[in-house]
C-alpha cells in the first residue's frame, strides 16, 4: 500500500479537517494530498485536468457520473477526465484515523506524449490507437502502480533540482501502465461475454477453462490463429504482461479461492490450481500476498471463525 513519506507530515499546514489539501506543484503535474479527519458528506471536488485520485488510509464513498456509488478503499485508484465533478462521502473518518487520498493531475500534453509513444510501438488488434479514458475507470492497483505512485510521492516532495525529469518519466510510464490495465480489464470482460470477437478474449475464455493443463505460447498462438511471435508481441502490448504471466497469476487468483475454503486442504488447492511444481507454488504465492501458503490459510481460517 502507498504510504506518506515524513516529509509531507513535516511540512504539512492542517487548516480544515474535511478534506485539507496540501499540493506540490511540477511543470506538467500537481500532486495533492488530501486529508479528512471528521465524518463528512456530499464534498464537491473538481479539477481542471485529468486526475488519478488513489486511496492511501481509510475509507471514502465516490459518487460519479453514469455510475452507482462506491466505496473507495486502499490500493485502489480513479481516473477521471478534466472538469469530473465528484462528490464524496467520509463515513468512517475520524482525528485518530483520518482519510487520506492522493490526487494527480496531469497536462494534457504529457498525457498525449504517454499515449503517443505506446501507439508508436504498434496499435491495437483491432485497427484503432490508444487514446486516454474519456469516462470514470475505478480500477485495483497493482504492485508496479503502488511502486510508481510511491515513487512519485518521494520525487514531488523532495528538493532536487531534476526532479520534473524524473517525474516526467514516471508520469510516462504511470499512463501506459494505466492503459494497458484498462485494456486488460475490457478484454477479461470480454472473455466472459463475448469471447469469439476477437483473439485475445477467445484466448483469455480458453487459459481459464484449462488454466489445470500445459499452456504454453506455441499452443495459444496456434488457438488465436497468430504466429508466435506476434501473439506474444500482441499479447503483451495490449495485456500489460506476457502470456506466462497471465496464466500464473490466474493460477494464483484460483488457489488463493481454494484456500480461503476451510475444507480444501493446501495441497488440494496447489493441484487444482494448475501448478506443477509446489514450491514454485509456494515461492510465487508468497511473492503476490507476502504470506506463504500455509499462513494465507491460517490467517483464512481465523477470519473464518470470526464470521
Amino acid at each position: 500500500m502507498i504510504e506518506l513519506n515524513p516529509y509531507h507530515y513535516q511540512h504539512r499546514k492542517l487548516e480544515h479537517l474535511v478534506e485539507n489539501r496540501t499540493i506540490h506543484t511540477l511543470n506538467n503535474a500537481e500532486l495533492n494530498i488530501f486529508e479528512t479527519h471528521q465524518k463528512a458528506a456530499q464534498v464537491m471536488l473538481q479539477f481542471k485536468e485529468p486526475v488519478l485520485a488513489s486511496m492511501i488510509r481509510g475509507k471514502k464513498v465516490m459518487h460519479l457520473r453514469d455510475s452507482p456509488a462506491f466505496g473507495f478503499l486502499p490500493g485502489e485508484s480513479v481516473v477521471l477526465p478534466a472538469n469530473e465533478m465528484m462528490c464524496i462521502d467520509f463515513p468512517e473518518a475520524t482525528e485518530q484515523s483520518p482519510t487520506q487520498c492522493l490526487a494527480l493531475a496531469f497536462s494534457e500534453a504529457k498525457l498525449q506524449q504517454a499515449v503517443d509513444l505506446l501507439n508508436e510501438r504498434g496499435v491495437k488488434q483491432n485497427g484503432k490507437e490508444w487514446s486516454m479514458t474519456d469516462y470514470n475507470y475505478h480500477f485495483t492497483n497493482d504492485v508496479a502502480i503502488n511502486q510508481i505512485l510511491q515513487r512519485l510521492i518521494f520525487i514531488f516532495t523532495e528538493n532536487h533540482p531534476s526532479k520534473d525529469i524524473f517525474s516526467d518519466l514516471l508520469i510516462q510510464e504511470l499512463v501506459i501502465r494505466i492503459l494497458q490495465t484498462e485494456s486488460k480489464s475490457l478484454y477479461l470482460k470480454k472473455s466472459q461475454v463475448n469471447p469469439n470477437n476477437d483473439r485475445i478474449s477467445f484466448v483469455l475464455k480458453y487459459i481459464r477453462e484449462n488454466i489445470t493443463e500445459h499452456l504454453t505460447v506455441e499452443l495459444l498462438s496456434e488457438k488465436a490463429y497468430m504466429s508466435e511471435s506476434n501473439f506474444y508481441r500482441t499479447f503483451k502490448h495490449e495485456m500489460g504482461s506476457s502470456p506466462n504471466d497471465f496464466i500464473i497469476e490466474e493460477r494464483l487468483k484460483l488457489a488463493e479461492s481454494l484456500l480461503r475454503d476451510p475444507k480444501t486442504s493446501i495441497k488440494e488447492a496447489f493441484l487444482a490450481s494448475g501448478f506443477n511444481s509446489f514450491s514454485y507454488f509456494c515461492r510465487m504465492f508468497k511473492k503476490k500476498k507476502n504470506l506463504s501458503p500455509t499462513a494465507f490459510k491460517e490467517k483464512s481460517n481465523q477470519l473464518s471463525r470470526l464470521g
